[in-house]
C-alpha cells in the first residue's frame, strides 16, 4: 500500500502544473508554494528558540488550534508558533490578517518522501500538533524519525472513514500519533477498535474559542441604536439556497429585523435579493448610520460576522445546501438558538447532529420549515428553555484547551 501512496503522489504532483494551466485554483495552489523552503530556512535561521508545529488543512481547522496555541504560549512562552496550511484559502486569509500569537505561517509541502523530510529537518520542531484530519504519510514518518512529539487535536472520526478499515497503512496513521485528543467518545471508541489506547475525549475546542468571542465582542454602536428594541435575526455565510427559505419569511415579518452576511461579498446577489425584499433593504457600506428605517441590513464586508450574532434574537448559518454547514457554534456562543439547513451527511458536521439534540439547533428544508421553528420560539417558554440547552452545552465543553495543554505537558516532561 506504501508503494501505491507513492505512486499516486507522484502522478498528482506530475499532472497539477498541466491543470493549473486551466484551474485558477491550481495554479494559485502550487504558486503559493513557490520558495517554501527558502522562506522556511530563512526564518529557521533567525532563531534558538524551541518550536511548535501545528498543520491544519484551512482557516476552520485554524480556528480550533487557535485556543490551544492561546494557551500553548501561556504555558510555554518561549515556543515560537509555525502555523502550515494545505488549503490556500486559509493561508491567504491569516497572512492578510497576522495573528500576534504566530510567528510563521506556511504551505505544507506536497506528501513526498523528500520533501516530507526536508520540510521537518529544516523547521525541527519540538511538538508537532495536527487538527481534526489532514493526515500525510511522509510527513508523519518524518516528524517521528526526528523524534518530535505528534499530537492530534480536535479529532472527530465517522465509522466510514478509511482509517477503521483493515488496510494496516491507514491505520497506522493513527497509532503515529503520541496522543490524540477527540472531540466526543464516538472518536474514542473508533480509535480504539483498531487497538490505539491514547485517545483523551476533550470536547472541540471551538467551544473556548466562541466563548471567548462571545465574551468580548466587537462593539458596533450604529446597530445597537438601529435594533432599538426590536428583535433581530442574525444569518451568517448565507448563499442563495439559503435566501430562498429566508426571502419569503423577511417579507412576512416585517417587524422585525435581519441583519445577513452573505458567504460571498459579490454585490450582484446582495442587489437582486434587496430588490425581492417589500420593505427597505440597504448594504452596510452604503447605510446612512443616522437612518433607521430599513428593516434588513446586508453585511458587505469580512470580519464582522462572529460579533453580529451578539444582536441575534435567533440565528441562522448557511452552507448546508452546499458546500457545507458553516459554523453554528458562534451563534451558540452567545446562547441563542440556530437554525440551518438539512444536512446531506450529518456525520461531518457533528456538532449539528448534536445541537438538535441538546435542543438548541434546528433543522430545516423549506421556507415552512423555518417559519414553523421562529414561530414555536416565539413561545417564552419554549425559547427560554433553548437558550438554556445552549448555555448547558457551551459550559459542558467548556475548558478542553486547558485539558489538552495539560496533558501535552505531562506527555513531554514525563
Amino acid at each position: 500500500m506504501k508503494w501505491f501512496y507513492r505512486l499516486g503522489i507522484f502522478i498528482i504532483r506530475g499532472i497539477l502544473p498541466v491543470v493549473a494551466l486551466f484551474s485558477d485554483s491550481v495554479n494559485h495552489f502550487l504558486k503559493g508554494r513557490k520558495g517554501l523552503f527558502e522562506k522556511l530556512s530563512a526564518f529557521r535561521a533567525k532563531i534558538n528558540q524551541p518550536i511548535a508545529w501545528f498543520h491544519v488543512a484551512s482557516l476552520g481547522e485554524f480556528e480550533q488550534a487557535k485556543p490551544v496555541i492561546e494557551k500553548l504560549k501561556t504555558a510555554r512562552p518561549e515556543l515560537k508558533i509555525v502555523v502550515s496550511f494545505f488549503s490556500p484559502s486559509g493561508f491567504d486569509q491569516l497572512s492578510k490578517k497576522p495573528s500576534p500569537l504566530i510567528d510563521f505561517i506556511t504551505y505544507l509541502p506536497l506528501d513526498s518522501k523528500r520533501q516530507a523530510e526536508k520540510f521537518v529537518g529544516i523547521l525541527k520542531p519540538e511538538l508537532v500538533f495536527f487538527v481534526k484530519y489532514d493526515f500525510w504519510y511522509h510527513h508523519i514518518q518524518a516528524i517521528k524519525n526526528s523524534n518530535a512529539a505528534l499530537f492530534l487535536i480536535s479529532a472527530s472520526f465517522r465509522p466510514d472513514q478509511i482509517y477503521f478499515s483493515r488496510i494496516v497503512f491507514f491505520q497506522n496513521l493513527i497509532k503515529a500519533f503520541d496522543l490524540i485528543f477527540t472531540q466526543n467518545l464516538q472518536s474514542i471508541e473508533l480509535i480504539e477498535s483498531i487497538g490505539y489506547e491514547k485517545g483523551v475525549m476533550v470536547g472541540d475546542t471551538r467551544f473556548d474559542r466562541v466563548l471567548d468571542t462571545a465574551s468580548n465582542p466587537k462593539s458596533f454602536p450604529e446597530l445597537t441604536q438601529w435594533i432599538g428594541s426590536n428583535q433581530v435575526i442574525v444569518a451568517g455565510s448565507v448563499w442563495q439556497e439559503d435566501m430562498d427559505l429566508l426571502l419569503p419569511q423577511i417579507n412576512l415579518n416585517p417587524s422585525m429585523r435581519w441583519i445577513i452576511a452573505p458567504h460571498s461579498l459579490d454585490p450582484e446577489p446582495m442587489r437582486r435579493w434587496i430588490s425581492l425584499i417589500s420593505s427597505q433593504a440597504i448594504l452596510y457600506s452604503t447605510w446612512d448610520k443616522k437612518s433607521s428605517d430599513a428593516q434588513v441590513i446586508f453585511i458587505d464586508n469580512i470580519g464582522m460576522l462572529s460579533s453580529l450574532y451578539q444582536f441575534g434574537y435567533l440565528a441562522y448559518v448557511g452552507g448546508a445546501f452546499g458546500k457545507g454547514l458553516h459554523n453554528i457554534l458562534e451563534p451558540i456562543g452567545f446562547k441563542i438558538p440556530v437554525i440551518f439547513g438539512k444536512l446531506r451527511r450529518k456525520e461531518k458536521f457533528p456538532e449539528a447532529e448534536q445541537s438538535i439534540k441538546e435542543g438548541c439547533g434546528f433543522e430545516v428544508s423549506d421556507s415552512k420549515a423555518v417559519k414553523h421553528v421562529i414561530e414555536k420560539l416565539d413561545d417564552p417558554t419554549t425559547y427560554s428553555n433553548s437558550k438554556l440547552a445552549a448555555e448547558k452545552w457551551l459550559r459542558s465543553n467548556q475548558g478542553s484547551s486547558d485539558r489538552i495543554v495539560k496533558e501535552v505537558l505531562k506527555y513531554t516532561e514525563s
